[in-house]
């Protein structure tokens, strides 16, 4: 029976998913997206790119449609354009996800209208107007989807044409951000664009943060004993190297192994306790190929 740390099973595999757990996640992503969405971008009017920053100027032409009404139709009509283009073959998750977001967005203006927002803190509202889709859409891509709306444009550019995607979402994202500062003013402008330049490192960074990991590289006068720990212990594999001092010429071993964070405190603290003398580069890492880790693109 394999030893545990905090919890945690020593060496044991990052396994794929199972649906079940790739729905719940689904599912929490949709929700975060779903409260930042509604009840912080819509009443303060921040147009951080995508169909509902559309939506939020679109409502200040349209006045008779609620930003959340016009964020349903485009969803709906971008989601059918999906269909059409891909068939069977569109993407079943973020199909999902993009009739779920509208959905609830729809709902919590049905039960909770707002005519204002919460606070009379517009940086604070902007904080959470960021954060819960960030981390929300860093959810959905962790597992292949998405919350639909511009990403289908995407999907369908990828598809038809030579275009680099990332940057005409970006472009896209800018024109409807820089669209708030003749509709709604400068100050609301400036929020916005504040918005979306956190939002793009945000949905990064709580991707990596999901699957990160530890790169070892140990170089070492003591292998032996480090790397039966990383065998017998952490029940990991690594590759074993020969190599030479610079400065006096000796020979040394280097050790590469990649081991979750809870088995990594265990590595270093063996390597240093066996080698005080060993050099150790630590390296965090959230895309692994091989056996004992998935891949995440």
């Amino acid at each position: 029976m394999k030893k545990t740390f905090l919890g945690h099973k020593i060496g044991e595999e990052h396994k794929p998913m199972t649906k079940v757990e790739e729905y719940l996640i689904l599912h929490l992503g949709v929700i975060l997206i779903a409260v930042g969405v509604y009840f912080f971008k819509f009443p303060n009017n921040f147009a951080i790119g995508g169909v509902s920053g559309i939506s939020v100027v679109l409502n200040a032409w349209i006045p008779s449609l609620s930003a959340s009404n016009l964020n349903l139709i485009m969803n709906f009509a971008l989601l059918l354009v999906g269909v059409f283009f891909f068939g069977k073959d569109f993407g079943i998750k973020t199909a999902y996800a993009t009739v779920l977001l509208s959905l609830l967005i729809e709902v919590f203006s049905y039960f909770i209208p707002l005519t204002k927002p919460l606070t009379n803190q517009p940086l604070l509202e902007l904080v959470y107007a960021v954060i819960l889709p960030g981390i929300g859409g860093g959810l959905l891509f962790n597992i292949r989807a998405s919350s639909g709306g511009t990403d289908i444009v995407a999907m369908i550019l990828k598809k038809y044409s030579s275009l680099n995607i990332g940057r005409a979402l970006l472009i896209s994202d800018i024109s409807i951000t820089l669209l708030s500062f003749s509709v709604f003013g400068v100050e609301t402008g400036l929020l916005a664009t504040l918005g979306l330049i956190t939002k793009s490192i945000l949905v990064d960074r709580t991707i990596e943060s999901i699957n990160k990991v530890k790169h070892f590289t140990i170089v070492t006068d003591k292998p032996e004993e480090i790397l039966q720990f990383i065998t017998k212990n952490l029940h990991r594999g690594g590759t074993k190297m020969q190599g030479k001092g610079i400065y006096l010429g000796q020979d040394k071993t280097i050790i590469n192994v990649v081991v979750n964070s809870y088995e990594g405190v265990l590595l270093r603290d063996f390597a240093k306790k066996t080698d005080p003398h060993c050099f150790i580069t630590i390296l965090n890492t959230s895309q692994i190929i091989g056996k004992g880790f998935h891949y995440v693109s």
